[in-house]
This record gives C-alpha cells, sequence and structure tokens, in this order.
C-alpha cells in the first residue's frame, strides 16, 4: 500500500445518532447536519445511513450541498439549508425540494418572490451575531412571513460547549422571547452541544453534527475514524543531524527516524509538526519535525523493530486528542481529510 488509509465505521455514526436520539423526548426530533460532504467523511455513504437510523430531516450549509444531498436520499426527507436563499438558488431550491433557513429581511422578501407560500425555515439571531433574523426583522416580516410556510424557526448556540458560559441562559431566553412572535412554529435551539445541556434547550428539534462522527462535546461518542499510515523508509540519524524542512528538529542523540506516507496534502495539518503523536502497535513514537506535503518524520529509536504502519486516529487517539495538539477542534481534523486516502467503509 502507497497512500494512508482512512476506515470510516458507518454503524458507528448510525450508533450516534441514536444515542443522541435518545438524550431528548420522544416528541423531540433529531435531525443529522451532513454539511461539508457529511465533515469530510463522504455524503454519498454517510446520509443513507443516517436516514435508516430515523433521520427524517438533514441540514446542509448551502443549497448545491442539497442538490447532492437528495441524489442520495431520494424524496422524502426534509433538507434544510442554514445559508438560506441565495442569488442564484431558485433552480437547486425548486429541483432538489430544499428548504432554505432565511436569516434576513431580504432573503424572506427574495423567497417569497420566486415562491409564494414556499415551504422554508427562519434563522434567528439569539445572540451570536453570525446569521439571523433580529427581532425587529421578525416584526417588520411578520405579514410576508405569514405568507410562506415555514416549519422550523431556529438559532444557535454560540458557546454551547462550555456548560458554564452565561451566554448559554441568555441565547435561550432570547431565543424563546423571540419564538414568541412566531406562534404555532416548530423551534430548534441546539447542535450537538445544546443536546447535551438537557431538556430545556431541546425544543421540537434538535440538529447535531460533530457528535454523529465521533467528536467532542459528546464524549461518550463511539469512534468512527482510524487513520494508519504506511512507512516508506526508516532512517539512521546522528545526532546533531536534522530532520525535516527548516531544521525544526534535531536529533539529541542517535536515533531512527520512520518517514511515512501522509502529510498535509491529506489534511494532517503544518500545525501538528513537533507536537502530535503516533501509534505503532499501540506504542506512543512523536512526530520529528514539521509536517511536509505528503510525509510526516516519526521518532521510532525506542521501538525493537521498525513497524509497517502508524495509526495518527485510531483507539489511542481520537481526532479532538490530535486537534489539541494542533491547537485547533476536531471539526477542523475531519473536514481537512484529503482525497488521497484509501477509504475503507464499515458498514452499518
Amino acid at each position: 500500500m502507497t497512500v494512508a488509509c482512512l476506515t470510516i465505521d458507518l454503524s458507528a455514526i448510525a450508533a450516534n445518532w441514536r444515542a443522541l436520539d435518545q438524550l431528548s423526548d420522544t416528541n423531540v426530533e433529531t435531525a443529522a447536519v451532513v454539511k461539508a460532504d457529511a465533515y469530510g467523511l463522504g455524503i454519498a455513504r454517510v446520509a443513507p445511513v443516517l436516514a435508516d437510523a430515523g433521520a427524517r430531516c438533514f441540514f446542509v450549509a448551502a443549497a448545491e450541498e442539497g442538490t447532492a444531498l437528495r441524489d442520495v436520499i431520494g424524496p422524502g426527507p426534509r433538507i434544510g439549508v442554514f445559508s438560506g436563499y441565495m442569488d442564484g438558488d431558485r433552480d437547486r431550491v425548486a429541483g432538489a425540494d430544499l428548504l432554505p433557513m432565511l436569516n434576513s429581511p431580504e432573503q424572506i422578501r427574495r423567497f417569497a418572490a420566486d415562491f409564494p407560500g414556499g415551504a422554508c425555515g427562519l434563522q434567528l439571531d439569539s445572540g451570536m451575531n453570525r446569521l439571523g433574523l433580529e427581532p425587529e426583522d421578525i416584526a417588520a416580516a411578520l405579514p410576508e412571513i405569514s405568507k410562506l410556510s415555514p416549519f422550523l424557526a431556529m438559532s444557535h448556540l454560540a458557546c454551547g460547549d462550555d456548560v458554564d458560559a452565561p451566554e448559554n441562559a441568555r441565547q435561550l431566553q432570547t431565543f424563546r422571547e423571540m419564538a414568541a412572535a412566531l406562534p404555532d412554529m416548530a423551534l430548534s435551539l441546539s447542535a450537538t452541544a445544546g443536546v447535551l445541556l438537557g431538556a430545556e434547550y431541546h425544543f421540537s428539534m434538535t440538529r447535531p453534527g460533530i457528535g454523529l462522527y465521533g467528536g467532542l462535546p459528546f464524549d461518550a461518542a463511539a469512534p468512527v475514524v482510524r487513520i494508519a499510515i504506511p512507512v516508506i523508509q526508516t532512517r539512521h540519524v546522528n545526532a546533531g543531524e536534522i530532520v525535516g524542512y527548516g531544521g525544526a528538529f534535531q536529533a539529541d542523540r542517535d536515533m531512527r527516524i520512520a518517514t511515512i506516507a501522509a502529510g498535509y496534502a491529506d489534511g494532517l495539518i503544518r500545525a501538528l509538526g513537533n507536537g502530535a503523536t503516533l501509534f505503532a502497535d499501540g506504542v506512543a513514537c512523536p512526530l520529528a519535525g514539521r509536517v511536509s506535503m505528503d510525509m510526516l518524520t516519526v521518532d521510532v529509536t525506542h521501538l525493537d523493530e521498525p513497524p509497517g504502519m502508524f495509526d495518527i486516529i485510531g483507539a489511542e487517539q481520537t481526532i479532538d486528542d490530535l486537534a489539541a495538539a494542533a491547537g485547533t477542534i476536531g471539526h477542523e481534523i475531519l473536514t481537512s481529510l484529503g482525497h488521497r486516502y484509501n477509504r475503507k467503509y464499515i458498514d452499518a
């Protein structure tokens, strides 16, 4: 094998959806967020598994993603589009039966002109100041909203992964106040983090994303991803010699260094350099030097025999462990994974 192997456990994704679904009451719908090609893991394989597990509503970031998703899951399940209704979306929305989450007065007017009485959603800004209608927008737009068929009003928590953040309670109260102007409408505030905050955050629907794919803050998630990287060469390095670009690593003793076949072109970002750990048959081995486009260099001096493969994500190290070494989050690790991997799927 000449490229790294990315193994994706579809049964774990289904199990994670069911586990998150069970954290809310039976009258709360659990949707599934599959934006960014199902967080980099492949919407064509992931979405049908989530549908089979019970998801009947999906969310994507853009109408283009919604069209691709509709081709995969067919008619029936609802597909919400977080970016709302953008110029040029008309044919996609109509052709794929998408539900844009309208987030500005301009989008409401544009959608109402193109789809009188059309089905859609509303996105409310409860305090994140990223997307969504302000309270005064709702009041001004109520006449046009009343002529549409919104299936959901949603907002998003800015600090949901910090259970002690006072912003959570403030956003919860603001969302309730804004939703009061939209009676008889289904409501949604929580992604994965909000699900874990408890029932008062669940409303009519939850929208888990990262938790489906094995990431924090859902620490009970079943692991989904394993990355195994083959060794190209193992070499002796003398004390005082450098390894890799820029001489970022210098041997402090005679060492053995394994050069392995993955790098930042595979989504293993440069910020991992000299900070990450890999595992050979469960034994920790530190990264030595910078991440290159196609190669990593690993200290194997302490191993009895040079290994043939290394795991960088797997039983010993989660996506969030690796993210911590790079000063980022598991979302970035997953969505950065490149197309060069030999991808293997474990069926649900």
